[in-house]
């Protein structure tokens, strides 16, 4: 079955069905189901995917998952939650998996969801041997997306969101973190969020906004501030004092994240953001060490951090940090974007063996961005973390489900149990060893999301069985 989504039209058929008596959904007849059950793993475990018996199906009702049991004992149990609020026995929908693989729907852990315009002039110039620097005098850079992104509408970044979260859907993506920080200035950080809450209000995609606003030192502060050491410090001073407050009041962001790195924000300044965004009461997370040892992993395991990002070049201290927190009652979850690295051409590799051998629970992003990584498929990103780093199919099943939601702080999803939300994925595969096997391919028949059931675009509903 192809699969497309209409994301807006989706949302609005759904908000429409509130009104509706609510029905169950039965997934059968899949040739594998892998459950993910148990919670964050790490070492040897990562490479578990827990896979139920043969037969198995899995019961969703009002969002959450009913049953992951035999078809016959998931029947009785939905049967029976639908008595329990008073409908039918038969207002269930059954979705036929025969020959497919059933999954937890995918988590992105990582992304930059919300910019404009885009930059494909960057990847002639890196193409041509120009640097970071030479791109920026060229117009290109995070400051050129910076300044689309300001001047664009929020229409028009809403109508980019839908898009982008259309595309992260159809490859499996039912969770989805987005990060402001290309706006950089109080008003636009709050835009972004805002825009960031609307998507999530409007599903299928959940989406978890994260606040960014120390990506990059704005042009303005530059322009102020010519010593590149006293932009950084006057940027650094209003996130904390106004960006801030603002965000704590506006209420949408659940976690603070800062690019700590050489030449942008020094481990001092990101513990300073940090620390001020956990007395707010907000989750922290860290850009980590992407491109040199900067003690931003040693940071992350210090502060609890929910994760570290990218860790494409962590020092020993750093991996040793992050192995003491793996036993902790914080565990920092290592989330590695193999396709960073990939889009850019570098040889660089982040220590994913290292990583899971030491017993460091791993996850992998896409980082969904205009200028690094315009990849919207973690679908595909697994089949980079497979070629690239190293990861056994089942391991990259992990890092993209369960420690991805880890990663995120969600203890609700991720899995395929009882009381978990009902987000999964059908795929047109026959065992979760093809998904990243099968590189960058369509594979998904069918998208559960928040306990909608969507096929072909449209929402499955009135006991309708999608062939296969």
């Amino acid at each position: 079955m192809s699969f497309s989504v209409r994301h807006r039209a989706t949302a609005e058929v759904s908000h429409g069905a509130a009104s509706r008596p609510p029905r169950g959904i039965l997934v059968t007849g899949a040739a594998e189901v892998a459950t993910l059950a148990g919670g964050l793993r790490r070492g040897g475990a990562q490479d578990d995917p827990a896979i139920a018996a043969p037969g198995t199906a899995v019961a969703c009702l009002e969002g959450r998952i009913v049953a992951v049991a035999l078809e016959a004992a998931a029947r009785e149990a939905l049967a029976a939650a639908l008595a329990e609020i008073g409908a039918p026995p038969d207002a269930c929908d059954v979705i036929d998996a025969t020959g497919g693989t059933v999954t937890p729907g995918l988590v992105d852990p990582h992304t930059h969801l919300l910019f404009a315009g885009s930059r494909e002039g960057d990847v002639v110039l890196r193409q041509r041997g120009a640097g970071y620097l030479e791109i920026l005098a060229a117009g290109g850079g995070i400051l050129a997306t910076v300044a689309a992104t300001r001047a664009a509408s929020d229409a028009q970044l809403l109508a980019h969101g839908r898009r982008w979260l259309d595309e992260m859907l159809r490859h499996g993506a039912t969770t989805v973190e987005a990060k402001s920080g290309y706006g950089l200035d109080t008003a636009t950080e709050l835009r972004l969020l805002a825009i960031a809450g609307q998507l999530a209000a409007e599903g299928p995609v959940d989406v978890i906004p994260t606040f960014l606003g120390a990506h990059a030192v704005p042009a303005e502060v530059r322009a102020a501030q010519p010593d590149p050491a006293a932009a950084a410090e006057a940027h650094v001073r209003a996130v904390i004092d106004e960006q801030l407050p603002a965000v704590v009041a506006q209420g949408i962001a659940r976690s603070v994240d800062v690019f700590c790195e050489a030449g942008v924000f020094s481990p001092d300044q990101a513990r300073r953001i940090l620390q001020a965004a956990r007395g707010w009461g907000l989750e922290i997370r860290l850009h980590a060490d992407e491109l040199a040892p900067s003690g931003a992993a040693e940071l992350a395991a210090e502060l609890g951090a929910l994760s570290a990002d990218h860790l494409g070049c962590p020092s020993p201290a750093g991996i040793a940090a992050l192995v003491a927190a793996a036993t902790s009652a914080r565990p920092v979850v290592a989330v590695l974007l193999p396709t960073v690295p990939w889009f850019l051409g570098l040889e660089l590799r982040e220590p994913a063996r290292d990583l899971i051998e030491a017993g460091v629970p791993v996850a992998i992003g896409t980082d969904f961005n205009p200028g690094t990584s315009p990849v919207p498929n973690l679908q595909l990103a697994m089949s980079v973390a497979l070629l690239r780093l190293g990861l056994t199919p089942a391991e990259a099943l992990t890092a993209t489900t369960v420690n991805a939601a880890a990663a995120l702080g969600l203890a609700d999803r991720g899995t395929l149990e009882p009381g978990r939300r009902a987000d999964l994925v059908v795929w047109d595969v026959p065992t979760h060893a093809q998904l990243p096997y099968w590189a960058g391919a369509d594979l998904v028949r069918v998208v559960i999301a928040g306990g909608r059931a969507i096929a072909g675009g449209r929402p499955i509903e009135g006991g309708a069985t999608p062939s296969t």
